[in-house]
């Protein structure tokens, strides 16, 4: 079977268990302004929030989970250890390889 190459990384920030909501709120002006930086450089395609949770999800426009890893550190949030990222490699959907009439290329 082919592996399908990551194009994107999925992104999923919670904040770190005992940070305190007022800690959050003392930074999230310089994050949010931040965070705009990597969307508008075509860093991060897509952000939302996390629904029951303190958190972000960003769809990321990297390849390499290390980079994002790299990327997400240097926010403020990070820089202070406040918040933690989960990296998930995304790639295109290699089961529809198998739709019928689909040639395995050379």
């Amino acid at each position: 079977m082919r592996t399908t190459p990551t194009t994107k990384i999925l992104a999923i920030g919670t904040i770190n268990p005992g940070v305190e909501q007022s800690q959050v709120f003392a930074v999230l002006p310089d994050e949010v302004r931040e965070t705009v930086d990597l969307y508008l450089d075509g860093k991060i395609e897509q952000w939302y929030s996390l629904q029951g949770k303190r958190g972000v999800a960003f769809i990321m426009n990297v390849t390499d989970p290390a980079v994002a890893h790299e990327m997400l550190e240097k926010l403020p949030l990070g820089k202070t250890h406040m918040m933690s990222f989960e990296l998930i490699p995304l790639g295109p959907l290699n089961p529809l390889r198998f739709l019928q009439g689909m040639q395995p290329k050379p």
